[in-house]
């Protein structure tokens, strides 16, 4: 996938070569808790791990675009729903599959799957032990997953109430990059370009795929709509027409030409160019910020020490500072320190705000519902009105969680801010839970009666409406000489039984919306409360996820600066004979220090 294989494994060779050579110095110095941190630095760039998620509605082709890219069947394809779990997959040395379940109050188990089962996993399946299937993890030897590619294929957010939508909005803040699955039957519609944006607001590298070009001759028409739509909405994102048959054909049959139309080789080059390359440029920064920060917490210690050796006078100062640094640290570290109200202060904030949006936002949809069962007869359209309202409310919950998402982010970097003296200071991966399943405890909306009535019934409204007027009509044309059932009483029976049938008619619609009414608000209010509920367990993990990352960076400083303080109080009660001996070896691991920091700066692209 790197357009060097040898330039990619010579970058991470410098990488690996500047990791090991700090963690000696770490070692050294005792710092388990800063030895951790370059050890998951290291793995990050031994194992490199690019999330690629694959999402989309309902039979857009994404399992077959997925098996035709790896040239595998590894996904499940058919006519109807058929990828029902999120589907992982990973290069391996060998071909294994597990189920990764559920296991309430302890961490998932996986359990061992069958090859040949792959195409008939549901979240029902018996392997699952009547346990949550989290996920399916498929592990195959793939040349293109080799460069750390991982692929997850995710269950269609289309379909009424779009019950897989939250999970899959779920999966991206963690994606390296994302494709958006469209068949080219048809233009993009409002819900696709609604969940396209809430995509890039997560993920900004994402492509579109326009699928199965080789079914419909009308695709470049299509691509060309898409288009269109995609500027006027002011989506910058990579448009892609592909076939995963053509694609299937030419890999069977090495025929070039069949490779090319297939459109797969922009794929290739979307995964060359937006996610390995970036992925590895991403890394790499992270990977030498981190290296750099260590070795700046280690150098402290070892430079304040040098100082007061080389010059008492000098050191003295250096203590004095040290010991300010050292309680300015020490006040960070504290359940009272500003950073710790500011967080708690804007978790109350966000959770007050994103209440408030959410209501908002499914408030604006039961009025607009209202009014469109107000403009028709419910009974005759609720299929379509339940059909728009799933696709509005799945839109408000998923603008809603994206929105809580970034004022997530913006937090983070708020409360970061108070760390600004210690340097750069890295944020925390928001992981934001397990999402899926989570509208499954809201009641579906409520059947509505068609208002259809045969033609018996129909009868029998108009003769209850036209016996009044046959009677009172007919006794009025017997004073007259008239027989009771005569022209002019059958005339009234047939003006009043019309009128009556036309009054029943309407007071069957207004029962009917008044009906429908009830059943959007019901609808709207369940799912107002299970996602509140779920929004305000996010936000308190999202709490505790800073306040464990910034809490572990105080204490690191602490420690930094405490044991900066000890060696450089230490330092005025060495003896001459060792002082001499002392100032060498300092400035030996000084001079080394400085140098990775130098390296490390250079690769980050920072200033030393």
């Amino acid at each position: 996938m790197h357009t060097s294989s040898a330039d990619a494994a010579a970058r991470r060779a410098a990488l690996v070569d500047l990791i090991d050579a700090a963690a000696e110095h770490i070692r050294a110095a005792e710092r388990g808790d800063l030895a951790a941190r370059l050890e998951a630095a290291r793995t990050r760039v031994v194992d490199p791990r690019l999330r690629v998620v694959v999402v989309g509605q309902l039979k857009q082709g994404k399992s077959q675009f997925v098996n035709s890219l790896l040239n595998l069947e590894v996904c499940s394809v058919g006519d109807d729903e058929t990828t029902a779990v999120p589907t992982v997959v990973q290069n391996a040395d060998r071909t294994f599959a597990e189920l990764v379940l559920a296991e309430p109050g302890r961490d998932p188990v996986r359990v061992d799957l069958p090859v040949d089962e792959l195409q008939r996993v549901t979240p029902a399946t018996p392997r699952a032990g009547g346990r949550e299937v989290l996920r399916l993890e498929v592990n195959v030897p793939s040349p293109l997953l080799a460069d750390g590619l991982v692929l997850v294929d995710t269950p269609g957010v289309g379909g009424h109430g779009n019950p897989h939508a939250a999970a899959t909005l779920g999966l991206l803040p963690a994606a390296d990059a994302v494709f958006v699955v469209s068949d080219a039957s048809q233009e993009f519609t409002e819900p696709e370009l609604s969940f396209l944006r809430q995509v890039l607001q997560l993920c900004p590298a994402a492509a579109v795929l326009i699928t199965k070009t080789d079914l419909y001759p009308h695709w470049r028409e299509i691509v060309a709509a898409d288009r269109g739509h995609l500027q006027r909405a002011d989506l910058d994102v990579p448009l892609l027409p592909v076939s995963s048959l053509l694609r299937s054909h030419a890999l069977r049959l090495d025929d070039a030409s069949l490779h090319e139309e297939s459109g797969f080789e922009s794929v290739y080059g979307f995964l060359r160019e937006r996610v390995v390359a970036r992925g590895a440029d991403v890394a790499r920064r992270s990977v030498a910020l981190d290296v750099k920060s260590v070795v700046e917490h280690v150098a402290l210690s070892l430079g304040s020490e040098l100082a007061a050796l080389r010059d008492p006078e000098t050191g003295a100062a250096a203590v004095a500072e040290l010991q300010r640094a050292k309680a300015a640290a020490e006040a960070l570290r504290t359940r009272a320190a500003q950073w710790q109200q500011t967080l708690a202060d804007g978790i109350a904030d966000l959770a007050a705000d994103i209440d408030h949006d959410l209501r908002d936002r499914l408030r604006r949809v039961t009025r607009e519902a209202e009014a469109t069962v107000d403009e028709c007869d419910p009974g005759e359209e609720w299929p379509r009105i339940g059909e728009w309202l799933g696709d509005q409310v799945a839109e408000s919950v998923g603008d809603n969680f994206v929105w809580a998402h970034e004022r997530s982010v913006w937090l983070a970097e708020v409360v970061a801010g108070h760390f600004a003296d210690s340097g750069a200071v890295d944020l925390p991966d928001l992981h934001l839970g397990d999402l899926e399943g989570l509208l499954e405890p809201v009641s579906r909306l409520s059947d509505l009666e068609s208002g259809r009535i045969g033609v018996g019934q129909k009868m029998l409204v108009g003769m209850k409406g036209s016996y009044g007027g046959v009677l009172m009509f007919g006794l009025i044309t017997t004073l007259m000489g008239m027989a009771l059932v005569n022209p002019i009483s059958v005339g009234a029976g047939v003006v009043l039984g019309t009128k009556a049938y036309r009054d029943d008619k309407q007071a069957r619609i207004a029962k009917r919306r008044a009906d429908a009414k009830v059943a959007v608000r019901k609808f709207t209010d369940d799912v107002g409360f299970q996602v509140g509920k779920e929004s305000k367990d996010r936000l308190r993990l999202i709490q505790r996820q800073l306040r464990d990352h910034f809490t572990e960076l105080a204490e690191q400083t602490l420690r930094s600066l405490s044991e900066s303080l000890r060696a450089a109080q230490e330092a005025a009660t060495v003896e001459e004979a060792q002082r001499q001996r002392r100032v060498a070896e300092l400035e030996t691991h000084v001079r080394a220090l400085t140098t990775l920091r130098e390296r490390a700066a250079q690769l980050a692209g920072v200033d030393a």
